[in-house]
């Protein structure tokens, strides 16, 4: 049975002040959704009306609105008139879309879904290394290997870091000249960059991870793709065991 819900006390406390433009509704919209991400929220759910929302998180209504269009775009509710705004279930979120993604990380994220994102990659991102030792170019070998030296100099444990992480994976997934995979990038690179960043709130990743990417650099760069899809399956096997290690997933 669904039911009407108005602002949990954690999106009250963490209240943005008064402001106009794509800053505040995203800021709402980045609210709203990591609080649907984390449970608070249930599908099915009814949001209170606008005028209740946008007094109690002390904005106008317009900017309300702008969020609401924001989360209906990413599939996370729909409103209608006279039956409100509502939460959709799961299964139409586009848990992919790299914003969502964020806000899967706002807080503590959900174990299953941490696993599937681990599990897309170790579908993804092999195929895409030993495509990237067939038809890598010039210019992609100097894009992954810069990621690589950024990587190494700031340490995964700086956005900088993570940054290069992300340019490094995205790099590979260009490299294979697949316009279906380069239209994951931006999805797969959300969410390594996120599970690093998540890993390291817990604590110092016990091992390096660098030697990791370096080993799928050189499948790469020799044209092996036997090895380039090995190296990158075990990458991202330990990356689990990182992860797993830091919230038992």
């Amino acid at each position: 049975m669904s039911k009407t819900v108005t602002p949990a006390e954690p999106i009250k406390r963490a209240r943005e002040p008064r402001g106009t433009g794509r800053r505040l509704y995203g800021a709402i919209a980045h609210k709203l959704g990591a609080a649907i991400l984390a449970g608070e929220y249930l599908p099915g759910d009814v949001l209170s009306g606008e005028i209740v929302f946008a007094e109690l998180l002390d904005v106008s209504r317009s900017a309300y609105r702008e969020a609401i269009q924001v989360l209906t775009a990413k599939g996370l509710v729909e409103s209608r008139p006279k039956a409100g705004t509502r939460v959709l279930p799961r299964n139409r979120w586009n848990l992919l879309d790299p914003e969502v993604l964020g806000w899967a990380f706002a807080g503590q994220p959900d174990v299953a879904f941490v696993r599937s994102l681990f599990e897309l990659r170790a579908i993804v991102e092999p195929a895409a290394a030993a495509l990237a030792a067939e038809r890598r170019d010039k210019a992609a070998l100097k894009s992954m290997r810069d990621a690589l030296a950024g990587m190494t100099r700031h340490t995964l444990a700086s956005e900088a870091g993570r940054m290069a992480d992300r340019d490094f994976h995205n790099a590979i997934l260009h490299a294979t000249g697949n316009d279906a995979l380069i239209v994951l990038s931006a999805s797969v690179c959300a969410a390594v960059s996120w599970t690093t960043q998540f890993k390291h709130r817990q604590r110092d990743l016990p091992r390096n991870p660098i030697p990791d990417h370096r080993r799928v650099l050189d499948a790469i760069a020799a044209s092996d793709p036997a090895a380039a899809s090995e190296a990158m399956r075990v990458l991202v096997e330990l990356a689990l065991e990182d992860t797993r290690q830091s919230m038992q997933v």
